[in-house]
């Protein structure tokens, strides 16, 4: 087993996960909870410097949202000289590091790599099957990728699925076994998930960042939500303020549409789809909003930033899940006339490197 690599200075801790060193899906478990919050910090500290990119007067704060555990999992299986495995890559490689369960996970997916074991041996022949698991409020949606299974084999899966309780099995999207419609509530709101939707990690994580994002557009008279997928945001938003939710995924839009349609008591949801990479909103289209919140992929929101830098808005809440692209807009930001009035990180990766940033721009 290969040892993990401790960022130099910081103090060492017990790993509890027996697969730690071998298996790539954690990278932190060695570090006790002071010393991976100081090195994130230091890490989204030294993206920000690397643009010039001033922090606030107040710092960095450091908010702990691991809660039960990750609520989406992504676990591959492979077959070697015969032998099924499945688990996550192993660590600094793209071999299978096989594992039987993930205790970060939250209890209902804990025995997740069991499962899709089961699947991978009833679905036949396949040179690479991914599996991306998410657990709801009705149960766990399954989606497979790298299949092509024969009627029979079908046939086989739905019936694992069902042994196995699972609320959806999809494979690529498309549906093969529906038990119930995979729910997660966002405020009062209940969406119906589409296959393979964007979550944030943890439920703790989705709602400290809702915390944030409201209090930011506190008193405010509307507010546009970009990149807003299934409306983690704008649906909690609208319990108080009318919204515009725009995102570049159909099926994203639809659940958002009809979940603020079947929720009593909410503001007006305005929904679009529109990809904002290649059509950001303009300075004179936010005329219409006096607050934005953005949450792009990992790439970050170049084009938006630009528009929103030379915006006439309140506010910006800017979330971000990669600090060298949330520093390359900040500084865009920065540049059009804002300055960073917040800075938090809501870490619901608490055993890897990754970051979730919540930023307050204002003028």
């Amino acid at each position: 087993m290969s040892a993990p690599i401790l960022p130099a200075g910081l103090a060492g801790a017990a790993p509890f996960c027996p697969h730690y060193g071998n298996c790539g899906g954690c990278q932190l478990q060695h570090l006790s909870d002071d010393a991976a919050r100081g090195w994130k910090i230091a890490r989204l500290e030294q993206a920000l410097l690397a643009r010039a990119v001033p922090l606030p007067a107040d710092g960095i704060a450091y908010v702990p949202a691991e809660g039960e555990g990750r609520r989406r999992l992504t676990l591959h299986a492979r077959r070697d000289h015969g032998t099924l495995l499945v688990g996550y890559m192993a660590a600094r490689s793209h071999r299978i590091a096989a594992i039987d369960s993930c205790p970060v996970a939250v209890p209902a997916l804990r025995q997740a790599p069991a499962v899709v074991a089961a699947l991978a041996s009833a679905a036949g022949r396949f040179k690479a099957l991914d599996a991306q698991l998410t657990a709801s409020a009705t149960g766990i949606d399954c989606d497979l990728r790298g299949l092509d299974p024969a009627p029979e084999q079908r046939a086989a899966l739905a019936a694992i699925a069902a042994e196995h309780d699972l609320a959806r099995l999809t494979l690529d999207g498309e549906l093969l076994a529906l038990r119930r419609q995979p729910v997660v509530m966002m405020g009062r709101a209940a969406v119906a998930l589409p296959s393979r939707s964007f979550l944030q990690a943890t439920a703790e994580g989705e709602v400290e960042l809702a915390r944030l994002v409201g209090a930011a557009c506190d008193g405010v008279r509307r507010v546009a939500d970009l990149f807003c997928g299934v409306g983690p945001f704008a649906l909690r938003l609208a319990e108080t303020v009318p919204v515009l939710a725009q995102d570049a995924d159909a099926e994203s839009i639809s659940a958002l549409r009809q979940a603020a349609a079947g929720t009593p008591g909410l503001k007006p949801v305005t929904t679009e789809t529109r990809d904002l990479f290649r059509h950001p909103l303009s300075p004179q289209e936010l005329r219409a909003v006096d607050a934005v919140v953005f949450d792009p992929p990992r790439q970050g929101a170049e084009a938006q930033a630009r528009a929103l830098a030379m915006s006439r808005l309140r506010r910006i809440l800017a979330i971000s899940c990669d600090a060298r692209t949330f520093a390359r807009d900040a500084a865009i930001l920065q540049e059009g006339g804002w300055q960073l009035a917040s800075l938090t990180i809501v870490d619901q990766f608490r055993w890897t490197t990754h970051l979730e940033i919540a930023a307050l721009f204002s003028r």
